[in-house]
């Protein structure tokens, strides 16, 4: 009988932590535990998320894919011909600033990808069109980075195959933008960005 009390008092300790843990969690990062839950069905719905318990590859086969040649490119004279002291420095075609983020800017050409158009890249992750490029035309593509060295030393130039997560509409807003990044569920990419 002592031991089916003690038993039982560990549980109900050991609940209490658990729901004081979610709480906490909750109040902290503003995630709901329905959030993670959703996300996690998500992701494991549209074969994002390969756990190494997974013997199978994900499966992109439900997306439209392409054929492109990747390059990387900054915001800088390099790339674009504009210092920083320029008033169109880091301004893509779409209006919309550049970025490196969960989903991140990419120049393309947009008669193949309209801007506001997500495409999943591998070992770059999620681009959106944001951008064009007086040599990006055709299968090609254009990945943003923060400077020239991460260019060389992450991406340089590939033929890769995307996958055309959605088509654009042909506009995209820093709103947009802004909410795709901060999109709670997506947070937990965040991690392996860099």
């Amino acid at each position: 009988m002592l031991l089916l009390k003690s038993i039982c008092r560990r549980l109900i300790m050991t609940l209490l932590l658990i729901g004081a843990l979610v709480t906490t969690f909750q109040a902290i990062s503003g995630v709901k535990v329905e959030d993670i839950h959703e996300w996690w069905k998500t992701i494991h719905s549209q074969g994002i998320l390969q756990t190494s318990a997974q013997a199978k590859p994900i499966d992109w086969s439900k997306y439209p894919s392409v054929k492109v040649t990747a390059t990387g490119y900054t915001a800088g004279v390099e790339s674009t011909g504009k210092t920083k002291h320029h008033p169109a420095y880091g301004i893509t075609k779409s209006g919309v600033r550049v970025k490196r983020d969960l989903f991140s800017t990419i120049a393309a050409d947009t008669r193949i990808f309209p801007i506001g158009t997500v495409l999943w890249i591998p070992n770059y992750g999620f681009g959106v069109v944001a951008d064009t490029g007086s040599a990006i035309k055709g299968h090609k593509i254009d990945l943003y980075y923060n400077t020239v060295k991460d260019v060389y030393r992450k991406w340089g130039k590939k033929t890769v195959t995307v996958y055309i997560i959605e088509k654009g509409k042909g506009k995209l807003t820093e709103q947009d933008l802004k909410r795709m990044n901060e999109d709670k569920s997506m947070q937990v990419f965040r991690q392996q960005l860099y």
